[in-house]
């Protein structure tokens, strides 16, 4: 008897610690300088059930870590072996932000910046970057921002009038200028082209079932894809919210998960936010 019982005990303590380092990385901003400094940014919703979460650092050293809730109070944590451990208490939000010199790397004239992340990321360039090199097909570009998926993925740039160095700079400056802008028409060429359906016509409504029910997703995952493939690959989150019958909390983390395996794309409009099929 006494054996069964440690043996609950002993399952109860594994579960609790398991939930200790539950949470959802919400948004993921990496801002980059002239210099190669990154400051890294995020904003974490921590689960319910969980008071600590153990926070996977990007970089090696880190500078100015500031941790706060979603009003901009001081949060407690400890840095440890290259991760944070945050003491998040009743927090809703979670905010970290640290500048690292370890993510970028130069090699003549151009910057590379490495990432390896589960969670999609925004990248945010100096004014003056023109960007000549991505791992992958970006999920956004607006500006001198740029959103990758998850993944091992690299951004490679030149900062414009600055580095030429000696020997046929102007040239070596003009040449990344095209290869940039060929760059740039070539991705969202690819990108218009994989939205139409790569060349192929849509799936019916019982091959794109199909697709579902080889991925690794609940049932209400399913629901929503299927909800939002029957009206034609795009609705609002509020709209496939209500028609699975869904919390706004739940389905939030709901869409976030989606998001991040890259089968939707959550577009943010003025008054509601809309869900995008992506495959």
């Amino acid at each position: 008897m006494r054996l069964k019982g440690a043996a609950i005990l002993m399952l109860i303590t594994l579960i609790l610690l398991h939930g200790v380092s539950a949470y959802t990385v919400s948004s993921l901003v990496l801002t980059i300088y002239n210099d190669g400094y990154v400051k890294v940014e995020y904003e974490i919703l921590p689960a319910e059930y969980s008071s600590q979460i153990e926070l996977p650092l990007l970089g090696d050293h880190y500078e100015n870590v500031i941790v706060e809730d979603g009003n901009g109070n001081p949060v407690n944590f400890r840095l440890e072996n290259g991760s944070l451990l945050i003491y998040s208490g009743d927090a809703g939000i979670v905010k970290v932000s640290y500048y690292t010199p370890d993510l970028t790397a130069k090699e003549g004239m151009v910057w590379t910046l490495h990432v390896a992340t589960n969670d999609s990321f925004t990248v945010l360039l100096p004014e003056n970057a023109i960007v000549v090199d991505l791992s992958d097909i970006p999920l956004e570009i607006a500006g001198n921002s740029i959103t990758m998926p998850p993944g091992n993925q690299s951004v490679s740039y030149t900062l414009n009038g600055r580095g030429a160095g000696s020997g046929g700079g102007t040239e070596g400056s003009a040449y990344l200028i095209i290869l940039a802008g060929l760059g740039v028409i070539g991705g969202f060429a690819y990108v218009l082209w994989r939205r139409k359906g790569g060349g192929k016509s849509m799936p019916s409504r019982e091959e794109f079932q199909a697709r579902l029910e080889n991925l690794d997703l609940n049932e209400e995952e399913k629901r929503a894809l299927l909800y939002i493939f029957d009206k034609g690959g795009k609705a609002s989150q509020a709209e496939v919210r209500e028609a699975i019958g869904l919390p706004k909390t739940t389905a939030w983390r709901m869409f976030k998960r989606l998001e991040r395996k890259g089968l939707v794309k959550v577009l943010k409009g003025r008054k509601e936010n809309w869900v995008e099929l992506r495959f």
